[in-house]
């Protein structure tokens, strides 16, 4: 059955400045770009997936692992200052106006996140209400404002960046961030506002490993050692 009303979107520019090559270099025996189809596989048709890209090794790479891809992305959505939110909705006016196919919701997956799999993709879908502008993917930050982030004040001394009289980090509320891995996004809201002022949004927690998003060869070498010590199975 799996997700039939939502348009899956892969974003895979092939400029990379900490990593060069990065959604295409080879982890555990496949390109890292090959986890994320898989993952998308495995709770929708490839007819919902979209591949985004400018690149066309990155094109070849998906197509050579069986992924049609509609489009190649216009080089001004592919620099450094093109936002996530115009590649998408370039992404759903094409399917749209092209193809003739409109989505209640997208789901924005990045490539470099290769230990995100079906089942957290579901588990986050699970949670969606209609009343929401997204439903995000995120891990448990170990640095806290109430703790041990701070900040300048007027005259160049350290505070912290949230009041809150606590001495262990234990004790500290939860801060959350952002592990880019899955965004479940309710289209009307996207051409309504900016992603970064959508306030309904609840979360999806995942663990670390499964968070990894490879983004510097420190990174790469992390995943390989996840896969290699067998803390992540595929």
């Amino acid at each position: 059955m799996g997700i039939t009303d939502s348009l899956f979107v892969i974003p895979a520019r092939g400029g990379s400045k900490g990593l060069p090559r990065k959604n295409i270099l080879p982890l555990g025996g496949k390109p890292v770009i090959n986890y994320t189809i898989d993952a998308a596989r495995g709770v929708t048709g490839d007819d919902n997936i979209c591949l985004s890209s400018d690149d066309p090794e990155i094109i070849k790479t998906a197509e050579d692992y069986g992924l049609k891809v509609k489009f190649i992305r216009p080089a001004i959505l592919a620099s450094d200052t093109a936002s996530s939110q115009d590649v998408i909705i370039h992404a759903l006016d094409y399917y749209k106006n092209i193809l003739h196919r409109s989505f209640d919701k997208i789901i924005l997956l990045q490539p470099t996140s290769p230990f995100r799999n079906s089942k957290h993709i579901m588990d986050a879908y699970s949670l969606w209400q209609d009343n929401l502008d997204m439903v995000v993917s995120v891990s448990e930050s170990k640095a806290n404002p109430y703790f041990n982030l701070f900040e300048e004040d007027e005259n160049g001394n350290l505070v912290k960046s949230k009041e809150g009289n606590f001495t262990r980090r234990q004790d500290c509320p939860k801060i959350y961030e952002y592990n880019g891995a899955i965004y479940i996004i309710r289209v009307e809201s996207l051409y309504k506002k900016a992603m970064n002022a959508f306030t309904r949004v609840k979360k999806h927690v995942m663990d670390e490993f499964s968070s990894v998003d490879i983004d510097t060869p420190s990174d790469l070498l992390f995943a390989e050692f996840i896969i290699a010590r067998n803390f992540k199975k595929f």
